[in-house]
């Protein structure tokens, strides 16, 4: 009895083994590689030696002082901000419009999730022609509109540069969380409508009597992966701003990426990717107790 017990516990093991290594070798290794070299001093490009590179918490003591850095979060902030408001009240309202029956619905949801899929590189590109100073699409369009005086380099105004790209980040990813909330909505059983039409609710008192509290988990999920996903925003930024003007658009992972490439700071670098790091585990340790509290509710 012992030999078939412990034989059906080795084969357990062996069927999680490959799922550990992989584990393992993608995430634990180079976590334990990057905290290794955030407590020291490397280029990159030299032989690395710990003993020798070794430098402690300095890196991190710099990190605590560096305002650049602090900025970039916080215009990161700025950005899922957006992302948790507009975005995802976008989201909800097309994916209330779609969960009717109405002509021609399935048209409107291939449209709706068709900017989730395009290169975000393109995107970028695409959306910097139009917010030109010179030559671009917008300015064009608020000149024959009589409105030349909200005219400006929308990219390069230290004022709408990070709102610019905050909005283009909400239209380039709406598409997930309205696809999450659909599916959600048609999860929601329709003899509950009914029953409460039959009752003489009006449609404000559906949906929030029906709808929202039915629908708390959905939130909860769309809510925690956009404020992961917005935090490491990096591909569009650098299509658009570069993180300019100034450090006006700088975002954390912009930061680190000029930590390693223009000056050569690795140990610096990994400092940053490690602060950033325990600051979204944070954040959705955080949004884990709300949503148990927000379940309780």
């Amino acid at each position: 009895m012992n030999n078939m017990r412990t034989k059906a516990v080795l084969q357990n093991y062996l069927f999680v083994l490959p799922a550990v290594l992989i584990f393992s070798i993608f995430y634990i290794y180079p976590f334990y590689k990057v905290f290794t070299l955030s407590l020291c001093q490397w280029d990159g490009i030299a032989r690395f030696d710990f003993a020798k590179n070794f430098i402690g918490l300095r890196n991190f003591i710099e990190l605590f002082q560096d305002k650049i850095w602090w900025g970039a979060m916080l215009q990161a902030g700025y950005i899922t901000l957006m992302a948790l408001t507009f975005q995802n009240v976008l989201a909800l309202m097309l994916a209330l419009a779609c969960d009717r029956d109405i002509k021609g619905g399935n048209i409107y949801r291939v449209i709706f999730y068709l900017p989730l899929v395009l290169s975000e590189v393109v995107v970028g590109l695409v959306w910097k022609w139009i917010y030109d100073g010179n030559y671009g699409l917008l300015n064009y369009w608020l000149q024959n509109v009589g409105l030349s005086n909200l005219v400006t380099d929308w990219l390069s105004n230290p004022k709408t540069a990070l709102t610019c790209v905050a909005v283009i980040h909400c239209w380039k990813g709406f598409g997930w969380g309205f696809i999450m909330l659909l599916a959600g909505l048609q999860t929601i059983p329709r003899q509950l409508y009914e029953a409460a039409k039959v009752d003489g609710a009006s449609s404000w008192q559906m949906f929030k009597s029906v709808t929202l509290p039915l629908m708390v988990p959905v939130f909860i999920l769309v809510s925690i992966l956009t404020v992961l996903g917005t935090m490491q925003v990096f591909v569009l930024i650098l299509s658009m701003t570069n993180g300019g003007p100034g450090y006006h658009t700088e975002v954390p992972v912009t930061r680190i990426l000029a930590s390693m490439v223009d000056s050569s700071r690795f140990g610096y670098a990994c400092s940053q990717g490690v602060m950033f790091g325990a600051v979204l585990l944070a954040v959705s340790f955080v949004q884990i107790k709300l949503s148990k509290y927000m379940k309780q509710a």
